[in-house]
């Protein structure tokens, strides 16, 4: 109760911010906020991806002429697909899975209560392929309970689980793993998922998304040594880890963010491997990546809901940064819309000075800036992530409309999930349901 009614408190400030302006937090002090935190944090994500390249990844052998790393002992792993409704990828997905180049290995599949012909599907290439196991729930129990199925059924210490539309290259696995054979305090390996679908504008920005901001902040959080997230379409974890800390909690709508919170609060490593490529599909209309992005702004607001007492404990201290700069961003959500409401009643009516805002446009200067911090940015991440995608420089062209989408979409997706999540009276078993994949694959 105690945590709710924080919850409750650092809501009303957020939401609150009103009446700050009318005690003197003027609307210029407002869109400075609003502006120059874009450029703070932009600046931030391409420091510590700089960093992350010229500390470690610049030495890495990549290419077709290089071996990935040995594994020592040459443990067995276990990859686990949860599907549900997956009839049209997972063949594709089974397949790439079990064509790794790594001999000692089972493939998992859990078809969660599936509606289509995915059952069907595994069935049959289960028949073909005997180190491939299908465990069939009756009902959909959500994601995290199937994994934590496949969890049960893995004969492993190392777990790699993907999505049911994801597609791993051949040598994904081992350089997954290979940070936990390496260093037993490490609990989880993200990997770097590419986008498969881009035949619309939406797909074709998302590619550079992945590069330009996604695969920046995961750099850039490893360098400080916590990492928001795993990727929730393939990482692998350490099974003592798991069991440790309890699996996947089954009534969080994003386990991938939960389960690394975990983790990290219990003093386990978590590590960002940019070699580990996966080929995934991702929403292709308006509708598809609103869905996507409100459940990627509920799992955060229930994590900062879950975690807001605990995380003040002093042997937390290295989580902190981590939830001031979630709750920064949820801040700047709130201030623009703040700023935005404000710019539309001073156009209706006279407001009282210090709530007056006279130009909701950023100045001149500042818009450039923007321009500028954005095109500098994405450059970095290509030329960063290029060597793992050759032509993703293709990708700058659409993506200079991705700071326009990625703002708004953000900006929406927090208004309407941060108070859902925090005015909640109680939480409910996640369930999954068939998400949009795209219009046309990559080919």
């Amino acid at each position: 109760m105690i945590d709710r009614l924080i919850a409750l408190l650092a809501l009303a400030m957020v939401v609150g911010a009103p009446v700050s302006v009318a005690l003197g937090w003027t609307s210029t002090l407002l869109l400075n906020y609003v502006f120059y935190y874009p450029l703070v944090m932009s600046a931030l994500w391409m420091s510590g991806g700089v960093y992350f390249w010229w500390r470690w990844e610049r030495h890495w052998p990549w290419g077709p002429n290089q071996p990935p790393p040995n594994l020592a002992g040459h443990p067995r792993i276990s990859i686990l697909i949860p599907c549900y409704n997956e009839g049209r990828n997972a063949n594709d997905t089974i397949l790439a899975a079990l064509a790794q180049d790594y001999d000692n290995l089972e493939v998992i599949v859990i078809n969660d209560g599936s509606s289509d012909d995915t059952g069907a599907v595994c069935d049959a290439l289960a028949e073909q392929h005997p180190n491939l196991r299908v465990l069939h729930l009756a009902h959909n129990q959500g994601k995290a309970m199937a994994l934590r199925m496949g969890a049960m059924a893995a004969n492993s210490e190392y777990l790699v689980c993907i999505d049911g539309d994801a597609m791993l290259t051949p040598e994904a696995c081992r350089y997954l793993v290979a940070p936990l054979v390496d260093n037993p305090r490490v609990g989880a390996v993200t990997g770097n998922p590419r986008i498969r679908t881009r035949s619309t504008l939406i797909g074709q920005i998302q590619v550079g998304e992945f590069s330009s901001i996604i695969g920046l902040i995961k750099r850039t959080q490893r360098v400080y040594g916590r990492i928001f997230s795993v990727s929730g379409v393939v990482a692998a974890f350490r099974r003592s880890a798991l069991d440790e800390v309890g699996y996947w909690s089954l009534d969080m709508i994003t386990e991938d963010i939960d389960i690394t919170w975990k983790l990290q609060m219990k003093q386990w490593q978590v590590f960002y491997e940019p070699r580990a490529l996966c080929w995934i599909l991702m929403p292709e209309t308006l509708r598809g990546l609103w869905k996507q992005r409100s459940r990627w702004a509920q799992g955060g607001a229930e994590v900062f809901l879950k975690n807001l007492t605990a995380i003040v404990a002093w042997d937390q201290r290295r989580m902190w940064l981590l939830m001031i700069d979630y709750a920064l961003s949820v801040l700047w959500a709130f201030a623009l819309a703040i700023s935005i409401l404000l710019w539309v009643l001073g156009s209706l009516a006279e407001l009282p000075e210090p709530a007056q805002v006279a130009a909701f446009l950023p100045p001149t200067y500042t818009g450039l800036a923007l321009a500028a911090v954005c095109l500098l940015q994405f450059t970095i991440s290509i030329l960063i992530d290029h060597r793992y995608e050759p032509g993703l420089t293709k990708s700058l062209y659409w993506i200079v409309w991705y700071p326009f989408l990625y703002w708004l979409i953000s900006f929406t997706t927090t208004l309407y999930s941060f108070p859902k999540v925090m005015l909640r009276l109680r939480r409910r078993r996640a369930r999954w349901t068939s998400p949009d994949r795209g219009i046309k694959e990559l080919t």
